[in-house]
């Protein structure tokens, strides 16, 4: 398994999205993943995640980051949500609804917890890491020109 060693902002400039990808890191987990038009000031460019980010934004070959440890500090469905989305395999794509159905305990028929998806989408702390531009007719936390880049990236 490999692990956000250490704790910290890390940051390196995306010639493909055209800004930087950002990192936080503590403890051995992501704490979350932003894509600034400038990085922190203090941001170092060394860490084990964000080369393996790089490598999947090279295209070359499918990425998976499922081994990555992400904090996922939301309430427990929220969580659920993303740890389905987590799921998603490398180009492939599924709705809100299917994934309100994958969710356990959730219904896709009851609207509040479709809702409940689609915030849990909005609120993902670690775009790529937690796949949500996979979510084709979901919000994702990436900007728009990210997320479709992603999405193009994949085939999507």
């Amino acid at each position: 398994m490999e692990e956000a060693t250490d704790a910290g902002i890390y940051a390196q400039e995306s010639p493909y999205l055209d800004r930087y990808v950002q990192l936080g890191a503590a403890s051995g987990r992501v704490l979350r993943v932003a894509f600034p038009n400038t990085a922190e000031p203090d941001a170092e460019t060394d860490h084990p995640v964000l080369d393996r980010i790089f490598e999947y934004l090279d295209g070359l070959e499918e990425i998976e980051f499922d081994d990555v440890q992400v904090a996922l500090t939301m309430p427990t469905d929220q969580r659920a949500v993303l740890e389905q989305v987590r799921e998603i395999p490398y180009g492939d794509q599924v709705d809100v609804r299917t994934l309100t159905r994958m969710t356990p305990e959730l219904d896709s028929d009851d609207s509040a917890d479709v809702n409940l998806v689609r915030t849990a989408l909005d609120n993902n702390p670690a775009p790529i890491l937690i796949p949500d531009h996979r979510v084709r007719d979901g919000p994702s936390a990436a900007p728009p020109p990210v997320e479709q880049k992603l999405r193009s990236l994949e085939g999507l």
